[in-house]
């Protein structure tokens, strides 16, 4: 969906996008003991929370990939810190409230033909309800699919906006 097209620009965001997608960072560290730690803790007097969290290790590097709840500060601190980073879109998607969510958001997306390459839970969920991130081939499509089936999904405004002490 380019600018205009469909629905509106609602959800018009400073990449020039009309749709509700969440950012991930990757960032590749060394594979040593206190690394995840050191960046965390770039963090740490900021506003910025990590939303999500996930590492893929290897013995010499790791890829952890971060969604962050203010997606622009977040880069600003990581770049800040010299390490070396990758932005990409996700979909965040409220899991509904029966006994197998994720197969249903599963079988929505393969009903489309829409493949999932990287699925992993939100630690904080802005309407109180089970999240997850979700990396998918088609990233439109993917939204679009999960509209119609009438799920939830998250933006970076909820996240952003979430308040985790109230």
């Amino acid at each position: 969906m380019s600018i205009g097209e469909g629905a509106g620009t609602q959800n018009l965001t400073a990449r020039g996008r009309d749709y509700p997608t969440i950012r991930q960072f990757t960032v590749f560290l060394e594979n040593r003991v206190g690394a995840l730690m050191g960046v965390v803790r770039r963090f740490e007097g900021s506003r910025v929370r990590i939303v999500a969290l996930t590492i893929s290790d290897s013995t010499e590097c790791a890829l952890v990939r971060f969604l962050l709840s203010d997606p622009e500060a977040g880069r600003e601190i990581l770049e800040r810190a010299g390490l070396a980073i990758v932005e990409s879109d996700l979909i965040g998607v409220e899991l509904p409230p029966t006994p197998q969510p994720l197969l249903q958001v599963c079988t929505a997306l393969l009903s489309a033909e829409v493949n999932i390459t990287q699925v992993y839970p939100l630690l904080i969920r802005p309407n109180s309800r089970p999240a997850v991130a979700l990396m998918v081939d088609n990233i439109e499509h993917g939204l679009d699919t999960l509209a119609q089936k009438g799920f939830h999904t998250i933006s970076e405004e909820e996240l952003k906006d979430f308040d985790p002490m109230n």
